[in-house]
């Protein structure tokens, strides 16, 4: 007995501690352990430090370039001359060597204002780097938050399927107690475990798609071990029943993160056609250098020559024809301004129409969340009192499956329609730009 005793209370400990080890997240902790951890997010952001880097000065032009160089080179040679008083000279052997070292610096004064243009869309370009980044960040987490409320919704069908199997298990222990007072034939009996078979069943199937949600949100949130079981903090679904569309239409307007880089590429169309227009302008280089060269002779009467010295110019051109290609790019590019602004339309009435879409199905929701709030009150109130009547033997077993099944139906209805309505709140939130409202 001691012995046994010990066996029970070494495994109650091991049990305790698997408990107390396992993982649980609020919905806090899954946004901030993926914002680090996924490797999309991190992707998104090495694109924005590259957007980061590219906008420098000497990366628009406004800077010099500035090359330093040596050589050394050399020629052996053998020289046969014949000259005009009739001799002939030759010189084998003939070694000659230079050796130079320059510093040379190259400047463009003035490209058509090409520079400062570049420069300010290099700017936009930092900008579209991170509203790209932004629209990574704010998808994900859109993402995360959906898998977060489905593995809360998954868990309430559980909850619902093992009621479900708790009600068919008693349901099959007072037809039980009744074939042992002769009240009731073993058909019932055996159809009473059929159904509890069944429920088991439904309840196993369930648990498996609890754990494939538990498994996507390791996937998303890059966790070590795929495999990791964890528990949610919250156990239900709360929807927020107080947004405006009014408000947000307005904040759509000002705030989504697709209408703002659309906008971001129509500024840019504009600096690329300003880029192509500067071609139409003359240009103005600078180069200068300093440079030491060092030369030695083996067959004249100079033994060696060393040149110390610096040299400048100044380049003025202009383009007078290149076959009409200039005026071809500005008319495209043009075009593209064009292009961009349209873009920029169609994307803000795509935008308005998902809201108004969204919108009218978060209401929706809303309002069949209080008929199926109603309908699982009315539903459990009949249960209760069929339960009754089934005890004494007034309902058939076929009866009491049937209002069993519909007390089921209404508690997995409230709960289907209830996550319906939070993914259409938080649709609303991404496509008005408080998604990150959600991470406090």
């Amino acid at each position: 007995m001691k012995l046994r005793y010990l066996f029970f209370i070494f495994f109650s400990l091991q049990g305790i501690g698997s408990i107390a080890a396992q993982v649980v997240y609020s919905l806090n902790d899954c946004i901030s352990t993926g914002l680090d951890r996924n490797y999309s997010i991190r992707i998104a952001r090495n694109n924005e430090s590259k957007s980061e880097n590219n906008y420098s000065p000497g990366n628009a032009g406004y800077l010099p370039s500035l090359d330093l160089t040596g050589r050394y080179n050399g020629s052996y040679n053998n020289i046969t001359s014949n000259l005009t008083s009739g001799e002939n000279t030759v010189s084998n052997g003939v070694h000659n060597t230079t050796g130079s070292a320059s510093v040379a610096l190259n400047w463009t004064i003035f490209n058509g204002f090409n520079v400062t243009t570049t420069y300010k869309k290099l700017n936009e370009l930092k900008m579209l780097g991170e509203f790209n980044t932004r629209l990574s960040v704010e998808s994900y987490v859109s993402s995360l938050i959906s898998a977060y409320y489905s593995f809360i919704q998954q868990e309430q069908l559980v909850n619902n399927q093992e009621y479900a199997v708790r009600l068919s298990r008693e349901r099959l222990r007072i037809d039980q107690e009744r074939y042992q007072l002769g009240s009731s034939s073993k058909l019932q009996v055996l159809q009473s475990r059929v159904y509890l078979n069944s429920d088991s069943s439904n309840l196993s199937r369930q648990i498996e798609s609890l754990r494939a949600t538990q498994i996507q949100m390791n996937e998303l949130m890059a966790v070590e071990d795929l495999g990791q079981e964890f528990n949610l903090l919250d156990t239900s679904i709360f929807v927020k029943a107080d947004l405006l569309y009014e408000k947000l239409l307005e904040d759509t307007k000002a705030a989504n993160t697709s209408l703002r880089i659309a906008e971001e590429n129509k500024v840019i169309s504009g600096y690329d056609y300003k880029i192509v227009v500067s071609r139409v302008y003359p240009y103005l280089n600078l180069s200068t250098g300093y440079g030491y060269t060092y030369n030695t002779y083996s067959a004249t009467s100079t033994k060696n020559q060393a040149t110390l010295g610096m040299n400048y110019g100044l380049t003025l051109g202009f383009n007078i024809f290149d076959g009409f290609n200039s005026r071809r790019e500005i008319r495209n590019s043009a075009l593209d301004v064009q292009n961009m602004e349209l873009k920029y339309s169609e994307v803000e009435n795509s935008v308005i129409a998902d809201l108004i879409t969204i919108y009218n199905g978060y209401s929706n929701n809303l309002q069949l969340m209080k008929l199926e709030e109603q309908n699982l009150e009315t539903a459990s109130e009949n249960f209760s009192i069929a339960m009754e009547r089934y005890r004494l033997g007034e309902l058939s077993g076929l009866d009491l499956r049937d209002v069993q099944k519909g007390l089921l139906d209404a508690r997995e209805s409230l709960f289907t329609v209830k996550y319906r309505a939070k993914l259409a709140e938080i649709s609303l939130m991404l496509i008005s730009g408080h998604i990150m409202d959600y991470y406090n």
